[in-house]
């Protein structure tokens, strides 16, 4: 087993692997996955010395957090750290809408969004109970956003500031929970959620990434001086930087693929993989607490151990900044 560093989000004294696992991909998503194998997979990045593990009752309506607990639940509940969200409650239905949500056999549920006071709570105790768990570390209002609700985002918006984001409040007061936040693939919305209260930390998918940086504008600054940590969902932007051509969650534009490839060129002249730049670059930034590469396989999860501990020189940073694909603002790995 290999040690990783931890570091703290926010001011919470919850402290976090610099490597985690998200667990949407083990919900099924856009392919499935077999059962063994998502257990597979949590148990090697296990081995590997993650110790902060990332789901949603979104993911396969129910399949991520049934697996996520079924593979945590035999190791020591303080040794670990483990998120899970709110904002969509799931109801039974004998014909889940799995296919227009990119679920490939998800379970007979189908999610119902609901951001207020009570459904929060109801959210996070439903949650538990999947997981059979008796405890959650950090839980995050999913979601949120023009990008998800389009017209319905303002009414959504305001009951996840109002009701939501009291719930989370207290159960934090509580003891119920030692860190809040959202977890969102925009960086719009969370500049609008600054402005209504404190925050503990975001759970940004795909958004500061070796293709994506306009969160260095305003975002991440204001976390900064906030004291609000990133944790750094979709590093790959969704396979794009691992070798695929999906970019939020649909075929990548021309664009973005033409620089995908030019990245990809530095980093082979340099000797390092695509994904070990990707992985490494986020974790620069002081406000960024870990990254959390998704995983399908057991092979998948220990390469992304290995990615991390890549060696990268000093070179290749500065000839990806050199032709513009790193921005000037941004904090090079040491």
């Amino acid at each position: 087993m290999t040690s990783l560093p931890t570091r703290e989000l926010g001011r919470t004294g919850v402290d976090v692997t610099v490597l985690g696992l998200g667990t949407a991909p083990l919900g099924g998503l856009l392919s499935d996955v077999a059962d063994e194998a998502a257990l597979g997979a949590l148990d090697a990045a296990w081995e590997a010395g993650v110790r902060f593990v990332d789901t949603a009752p979104f993911y396969g309506f129910g399949r991520s957090e049934r697996a996520t607990g079924d593979a945590l639940r035999v190791h020591p509940r303080d040794e670990y750290r483990l998120s899970t969200k709110v904002g969509r409650l799931l109801a039974p239905d004998p014909n889940p809408p799995g296919a227009e949500n990119g679920w490939v056999a998800p379970l007979p549920f189908r999610p119902v969004y609901d951001y207020g006071y009570d459904a929060v709570r109801r959210s996070h105790e439903d949650s538990l109970q999947r997981l059979g768990l008796e405890r959650v570390d950090i839980l995050l209002l999913h979601d949120i956003g023009a990008f998800t609700h389009g017209e319905d985002h303002r009414r959504h918006f305001s009951d996840a500031m109002s009701g939501g984001l009291r719930a989370l409040r207290d159960m934090k007061a509580e003891g119920l929970i030692g860190a809040y936040g959202i977890g969102v693939n925009e960086t719009e919305v969370l500049m609008d959620a600054l402005d209504a209260g404190e925050w503990d930390c975001f759970l940004l998918a795909g958004r500061y990434t070796l293709l994506e940086q306009d969160s260095l504008d305003a975002l991440l600054p204001t976390c900064a001086a906030r004291g609000t940590s990133i944790i750094c969902g979709g590093p790959y932007n969704s396979g794009l930087l691992a070798g695929g051509d999906t970019w939020n969650y649909a075929r990548a534009p021309d664009a973005l693929l033409a620089r995908r490839d030019r990245l990809d060129a530095i980093c082979r002249d340099h000797g390092v993989p695509l994904r070990a730049a990707a992985l490494q670059f986020p974790l620069a930034h002081p406000s960024v607490a870990c990254v959390i590469p998704g995983a399908r396989t057991p092979e998948e999860a220990r390469d992304n151990l290995a990615q991390l501990h890549t060696e990268v020189p000093p070179e290749l940073w500065h000839a990806l900044r050199k032709e513009g694909l790193i921005r000037e603002d941004a904090p090079l790995p040491a």
